[in-house]
């Protein structure tokens, strides 16, 4: 009888935990959405903000965001794939590879605003790329590279044994298994993978504020700098300029996050039909 009663306390208390979890995020959605729709229109999103930027549109720091996040994702998905098919796939496990998998494990727990100031440092003033897309994409590989690489591993491990054991045993060698069996097998897990890291870097503020730099342009080439979103909503917000545009900012922020996410399950399980 007590058990029966712990268990339904236990059982309350979760179920308490999750509404509220919920209640604070419809809360919080709701709030933007509320503040952000008059801002919302089809000039707000593909004209350009003009005068001292109350009013026009937020589509260069559209292009600017879309811009860095597919230069990061064409960076950061080979050289992930591939330190985890060695990883996973090549190399014997041991003391070396337990510390290359701590030292991801400590990148991806580094603060943002330190790697913003890392790529400021290495790659706008050492290298001479200056405030560009090119340095934003290559501090948010550094960002996005860790997290993509352990969970592609975890996927790669994922697959059973038997799948390598039947495929070298009729005479495949254990580059085509790699690329035949068992990469196709964890493609749904790493497509996943990739589109919510696309979701994480088109959120990111410090790294791109400290790289790509806050010029109001549309960026045409990857030397060229320009202003995200997440820049654009920050100065709105801060500075006082528009908070009716800092808020329609954050609304189309929330809705292309969220789309990426979406993007992320419907792959998932398709992929895994």
């Amino acid at each position: 009888m007590r058990s029966r009663i712990m268990d339904k306390i236990a059982m309350g208390i979760l179920w308490a935990n999750g509404f509220l979890t919920i209640a604070i995020l419809a809360m919080i959605i709701g709030y933007v959405v509320v503040k952000g729709l008059p801002a919302m229109s089809l000039g707000f999103i593909f004209t350009s903000p003009h005068g001292i930027e109350q009013s026009g549109g937020i589509f260069p720091t559209i292009v600017a965001s879309l811009y860095v996040t597919i230069l990061t994702v064409i960076f950061t998905t080979p050289i992930a794939v591939g330190a985890a098919v060695y990883l996973s796939e090549y190399v014997k496990q041991g003391r070396l590879v337990t510390i290359i998998r701590f030292g991801a494990d400590t990148l991806s727990g580094v603060p943002s605003i330190v790697l913003g100031l890392f790529g400021l440092a290495l790659f706008v003033y050492i290298l001479g790329f200056g405030w560009s897309m090119l340095s934003g994409a290559l501090t948010l590989t550094l960002m996005a590279l860790p997290i993509l690489m352990r969970t592609t591993e975890d996927a790669l491990k994922a697959v059973p044994n038997a799948w390598r054991q039947g495929s070298m045993g009729l005479g495949a060698t254990k580059w085509q298994t790699i690329r035949r069996v068992i990469l196709p097998a964890a493609l749904p897990r790493i497509l996943t993978c990739v589109v919510l890291a696309v979701g994480r870097v088109f959120g990111e503020t410090a790294v791109l504020m400290f790289t790509v730099g806050m010029a109001i342009n549309l960026p045409f080439f990857p030397n060229e700098p320009g202003r995200a979103m997440t820049t654009h909503l920050y100065l709105l917000a801060t500075e006082g300029i528009s908070m009716k545009t800092a808020y329609g900012t954050a609304l189309l922020l929330m809705a292309i996050i969220l789309l990426f996410n979406l993007s992320a399950r419907k792959i998932f399980n398709k992929t895994q039909r």
